[in-house]
């Protein structure tokens, strides 16, 4: 007898979600974000245990995104993201830089400090645009560069919101060194400085990446990907009483730019 059961009369690609999408295409990137959020290898029991799906369903989504080359099975039956995945984080992180690059302006012509835009990727942290200050000083900040994120504000920035454990392991896999004198070498210090910038609404790095560099540093709101927001400048002009007056047009900028993001992500849906 015929079953009105959507599941069992419906292919799985063509199930509508409660959102008005593709079921199947939502699974299959949760799985992905999942993935990324365990260091990019797991196992299928592990993926079932978080995302609550059954294993054959993942078994299935598995073995498409392997098919696509979006993901990849190791020797040890366990899976990790596939190099299909970096031609398309290198154009969307090209892309949010020029989305970017407008409101940076706005940061250099208010502040009159180098701007910058970094994401989080993996356990790096790396720069995906700047516009640089009028004032000629030549400073590690330039896009591309990757730095861990013990030692930087943007650091700072991006970690504030993570659990403790998942910060911890972050600073095994990376270790910490110094960089200068004054870096945090210490995962309890590095734990207490996350508390700070949860306590005060941003991130300051005080000569740890660079000796005569500051930096001032936010997270942009409710980012589709871990995102901060910084000004450096030299640590005689970017002092404490300029901090009082530079960090709420960073946090402006960051709204502003979090608000451009998410109604790009909408657009003509």
């Amino acid at each position: 007898m015929p079953t009105s059961s959507a599941s069992a009369s419906t292919p799985d690609a063509a199930v509508k979600s409660p959102g008005g999408g593709v079921q199947s295409l939502e699974r299959a990137f949760d799985l992905l974000e999942r993935m990324a959020d365990a260091g990019g290898e797991v196992g299928l029991s592990e993926l079932s245990a978080s995302s609550g799906l059954p294993l054959p369903t993942i078994h299935r989504l598995m073995r498409t995104l392997v098919a696509c080359g979006y993901v990849r099975q190791q020797p040890n039956r366990r899976y990790a993201l596939g190099p299909r995945l970096i031609r398309l984080g290198e154009s969307a992180s090209r892309l949010l830089g020029t989305w970017a690059r407008p409101h940076l302006a706005r940061l250099v012509e208010e502040t009159g400090e180098t701007a910058n835009m970094a994401l989080l990727d993996g356990d790096e942290v790396v720069y995906v645009a700047q516009v640089p200050s009028k004032h000629s000083m030549r400073m590690f900040t330039e896009v591309g560069r990757r730095v861990l994120p013990h030692s930087t504000g943007v650091g700072k920035a991006l970690l504030a919101g993570a659990r403790p454990d998942d910060v911890r392991a972050l600073l095994a896999r990376t270790g910490m060194p110094a960089a200068t004198d004054r870096t945090i070498t210490t995962p309890d210090a590095f734990l207490r400085a996350l508390e700070e910038v949860r306590h005060q609404g941003y991130a300051v790095d005080d000569n740890e990446q660079e000796i005569g560099v500051r930096c001032l540093a936010v997270p942009v709101p409710e980012s589709p990907t871990a995102a901060a927001v910084s000004i450096s400048g030299p640590a005689g002009r970017v002092t404490e009483a300029a901090t009082a007056s530079i960090v709420p047009v960073l946090q402006e900028v960051a709204l502003a730019l979090a608000a451009e993001l998410k109604s790009t992500g909408t657009a003509g849906i």
